[in-house]
């Protein structure tokens, strides 16, 4: 995976997924709030030319966009102006392609006119981290397409690297190292259980993480990892649930939070050095 350049200066990079459904199904889950939030982050999005895009990336971090190119059940392209600080617009476009067998193939473009190498770096760093979200995206086609959804998601700063944050994680999931198929539970004092099973684990340039298909406190996905995200070490949890008990498991996610920020409590200002 890597940048593509043209001579016109666009540069790009392209990410796609094969997922079960009709091109409209997949539309549905790929151009409106309700099921892009079921997947990805919370969003919100007017179905137009001129309409916006929002992404709720957790931490005070919202993405803003405005839809140039509208096309159901096949295409949208919405550019962000504020995406990249002091750079040029970025283009996204989501595109649907119809497979035999009932399946599409989901695609999204990244783009920009630029005449040095000085974003390629933001740009990779999308790349990578959009194979853990397509595969949440197709276990929600696969198994809970719909459904009622909630989610949530959790971060903390860490002073730690990204290594020395992702052990903190696996401590307080009382293990040493994972492997697909392992069994985990996490259940902090006032706050139900989480149970589930690790589905993937990820080695990206930004660090790690995990995907855990949970069936406690309801089905669904929960992603862990520890990440460099634009210079500063976080650590995130972020759940996806289905289903009846969807809206009852969320219930407790501030106390999530509070948990996942105790876990790394960030050094005092004018502390004492040692």
């Amino acid at each position: 995976m890597s940048v593509q350049k043209d001579p016109s200066g666009r540069r790009r990079v392209q990410v796609e997924v094969e997922v079960p459904g009709t091109p409209e199904q997949v539309w549905q889950a790929i151009a409106s709030g309700p099921g892009i939030s079921a997947w990805f982050v919370p969003t919100q999005i007017e179905g137009k030319v001129g309409g916006k895009l929002s992404l709720d990336f957790g931490g005070g971090m919202v993405s803003s966009a405005e839809i140039t190119e509208w096309q159901p059940p096949r295409r949208f392209v919405a550019e962000d102006k504020t995406w990249l600080a002091g750079g040029p617009p970025v283009a996204t476009e989501w595109s649907v392609e119809a497979k035999a067998g009932g399946t599409c193939i989901v695609r999204v473009v990244h783009s920009l006119f630029a005449s040095t190498d000085d974003w390629d770096g933001q740009l990779e760093g999308t790349e990578h981290g959009w194979p853990g979200y397509f595969r949440v995206l197709r276990f929600y086609l696969e198994h809970h397409a719909g459904e009622p959804s909630t989610s949530f998601v959790g971060m903390a700063p860490s002073a730690q690297s990204a290594a020395a944050t992702w052990r903190r994680l696996l401590d307080a999931f009382g293990v040493d190292e994972l492997r697909v198929g392992q069994r985990l539970r996490l259940a902090p004092a006032g706050l139900r259980a989480l149970s589930g099973t690790v589905q993937a684990i990820d080695h990206v340039p930004q660090g790690i993480g995990c995907m855990l298909h949970v069936e406690a406190p309801a089905p669904g996905i929960v992603l862990a990892s520890a990440m460099d995200c634009m210079g500063m070490q976080m650590a995130t949890l972020q759940a996806y649930y289905y289903g009846a008990g969807a809206a009852a498991a969320v219930a407790d996610q501030d106390g999530w939070r509070q948990w996942l920020a105790g876990l790394f409590p960030m050094p005092a200002e004018g502390g004492a050095s040692g």
